[in-house]
């Protein structure tokens, strides 16, 4: 009987003692401002090119921007022209997410037409989502040729 109650007494025991872990599980931070306007502007990967769109169906580049910064309640103007007026110009060697790149792509213009939400820099280069007229919303890199020779500026507004 002593064996037998030993017995009950080490297994209750151990068996009390692996029911007591805590189970923790990870905390995540949660997301900057900055943050949320690049993932606002990332929702949109894939939606095709709208002139003056800013929806699910169909949206312009500055479209994008506009979207994306007024979910954060940031109002920007609607055309590129006119944000590319607003923030503070940065060196190119000091872009980080949430600026704003800023483009030329007219050659025949000496007008900013086109802008980018910069999304990440690796490695020194900058990446950056936008809408352009043949492929809708996607990510590029300043390192594209064509976005090379277009490319005007990095203004930061937040």
């Amino acid at each position: 009987m002593k064996k037998l109650f030993l017995f009950l007494f080490t297994a209750a025991v151990l068996t009390s003692c692996g029911g007591s872990k805590k189970v923790t599980s990870k905390s995540r931070k949660t997301p900057t401002k900055t943050e949320r306007i690049v993932l606002q502007a990332q929702a949109f990967t894939g939606t095709k090119y709208k002139f003056g769109g800013t929806t699910s169906k169909g949206m312009d580049c500055s479209g994008l921007v506009y979207v994306a910064f007024q979910k954060e309640n940031i109002v920007l103007p609607r055309v590129s022209r006119d944000m590319a007026k607003k923030g503070k110009p940065v060196s190119k060697s000091s872009a980080r997410a949430g600026d704003l790149v800023f483009f030329r792509t007219n050659k025949n213009s000496r007008n900013i037409n086109h802008v980018g939400l910069v999304t990440a820099v690796k490695s020194g280069q900058i990446y950056f989502i936008h809408s352009t007229s043949s492929k809708g919303v996607l990510t590029s890199s300043l390192e594209e040729k064509y976005w090379k020779r277009a490319f005007v500026e990095v203004r930061r507004v937040i």
